[in-house]
């Protein structure tokens, strides 16, 4: 999906998210983009990653693979299949490629709800929330509360949101956007940072 169909089609999502967190809608078009594939790869209306606390028993789940960094080589254990295991000289850490259990929803108005309540429930996002109208800071914070275990992965959002806000309708944020035009990930590169959340804790 072209970015401009992309904000056309979830932008409406994305405002009511805003209305309800304060998190800019920009921003929450940017998760969206970078962990769909422009909305290409959203299995279950599933454009936020949220893992599943349930495992699949209560059929919310399903298994998709992903990828993770983690610190340890020994990390089996965290997921239900591990495919493989490789150290990664860039970012000095294990990468994991694995299936694990995330949620699925009946609808993308689904997904972009439990991504609200994901933020507005969950102390350790209280400084994202607070700096949520800024769309770098606010990826900034998330990354630091450990949304996702990609090393860079509020430098790929900050990219993602740029080419967000130049396809915004002029009335929202297009103002906001930088100048000059940031190198966008591609899809392969957005779908292998879909990330690890923890709505449960």
């Amino acid at each position: 999906m072209k970015p401009n169909d992309f904000v056309s089609a979830y932008l409406p999502y994305a405002m009511e998210t805003q209305a309800a967190t304060g998190i800019s809608a920009a921003a929450i078009l940017a998760q969206a983009a970078l962990e769909s594939g422009w909305g290409e790869k959203a299995p279950g209306n599933m454009f936020f990653g949220v893992k599943d606390p349930d495992k699949g028993k209560t059929g919310k789940g399903q298994l998709i693979v992903t990828t993770e960094y983690l610190r340890s080589p020994n990390a089996h254990h965290l997921f239900p299949e591990v495919i493989s295991v490789v150290w990664s000289d860039k970012y000095k850490k294990y990468k994991y490629t694995v299936r694990d259990w995330f949620r699925k929803f009946d609808t993308p108005a689904g997904s972009f709800l439990e991504h609200a309540q994901l933020f507005m429930k969950n102390p350790r996002y209280a400084q994202a929330i607070a700096k949520g109208s800024d769309p770098e800071q606010f990826f900034r914070e998330v990354q630091k509360a450990g949304y996702a275990t990609a090393p860079n992965y509020a430098d790929v959002l900050i990219a993602v949101v740029r080419t967000i806000q130049r396809n915004m309708p002029s009335e929202f944020e297009s103002a906001a956007a930088g100048e000059g035009s940031a190198e966008l990930p591609g899809e392969d590169e957005l779908w292998q940072y879909l990330p690890s959340h923890h709505n449960e804790d």
